[in-house]
């Protein structure tokens, strides 16, 4: 994996690489055909991990975050505002996975698969654009979890319209699951014998991934290791990429690598991964967190 870190900062932790870049230059930049699998968390590309809205995240200010108030006594960490997106914002969301997409296809093998995180508000909006793209939609992967996402009073107004909520109660998290598409007349049993891909990897106990997985929200323990807004539970994600490479074997990226769960979630199984982040403190943040969440014992979280 070290050749596909290029010419930019990077290093090896464990069985992954970190990669100090932009992901769409680095997409760009490396081998057609070198990846095997993509399983991701993206920002949206908007606004939210931008360095202004981090700051205001940071002060308390808001911006694009919610920032929730504290109940039964705890802290509850801050939330994008994707209704606040205008349609100007919306356009540039489209336009961003489209080309994401685009990128996505090229580096790819032949029938590699994506794993990608949304939201209900935005799901249909960005799953579209990933078709728009190149990719190939397989269907979605529902994570069910009560979020903190939705069920609050309008904002500003929460006194004048106590009964009232703006919108329904986040209790699960679509993932859209793409793939490239297979080479004209190959079948899937072809794929696999080529290049590797083309299915989805079945359980240990012999079972097929399900695609409603129940979960709880990220313990306490894992966002102690790794202070991200966005980070997943590890029993959640290892179930992702095990799937992701139907023989055991090749390389799982994650363009937006963040604090690196991802690659730990690869890493307690022993399989390679690569991770690009294009924020350094996040780089910095990864660097810690991928050997203490790979460390952790493997637990199955019931719902809610």
């Amino acid at each position: 994996m070290s050749s596909l870190a290029l010419d930019y900062r990077s290093e090896t932790v464990s069985h992954s690489r970190i990669v100090l870049a932009d992901c769409f230059e680095w997409l760009g930049r490396i081998p057609e055909n070198s990846l095997h699998a993509i399983v991701t968390d993206p920002p949206y590309g908007v606004k939210e991990y931008e360095f202004d809205q981090i700051e205001k995240r940071a002060n308390g200010k808001g911006g694009v975050w919610r920032i929730p108030p504290s109940y039964d006594g705890h802290e509850r960490a801050p939330l994008p505002r994707f209704t606040a997106l205008d349609s100007r914002e919306r356009e540039s969301l489209r336009r961003f996975f489209v080309d994401w997409a685009k990128l996505s296809v090229r580096v790819l093998r032949p029938g590699g698969h994506v794993f990608i995180a949304s939201n209900s508000f935005l799901s249909v909006m960005v799953f579209s654009a990933l078709v728009e793209g190149g990719l190939e939609f397989r269907g979605q992967l529902i994570r069910l979890v009560r979020t903190l996402r939705g069920g609050d009073r309008p904002k500003n107004a929460e006194e004048e319209f106590p009964d009232v909520s703006s919108m329904a109660r986040g209790c699960y998290e679509p993932w859209g699951i793409f793939r490239k598409p297979l080479p004209l007349g190959m079948t899937v049993s072809d794929c696999l014998r080529k290049f590797q891909t083309g299915g989805l990897r079945r359980t240990k106990d012999d079972r097929p991934l399900g695609d409603v997985i129940m979960s709880k929200r990220t313990p306490r323990r894992e966002r102690d290791i790794a202070n991200h807004p966005s980070l997943k539970p590890q029993s959640f994600l290892r179930q992702i990429v095990q799937a992701a490479l139907p023989l055991g074997e090749g390389i799982i990226a994650d363009p937006f690598m963040g604090s690196g769960s991802t690659l730990a979630a690869a890493n307690a199984l022993g399989l390679s991964s690569i991770g690009i982040e294009r924020h350094l403190d996040y780089y910095e943040m990864s660097r810690e967190a991928i050997p203490k969440l790979t460390m952790l014992k493997k637990e199955v979280q019931p719902a809610d």
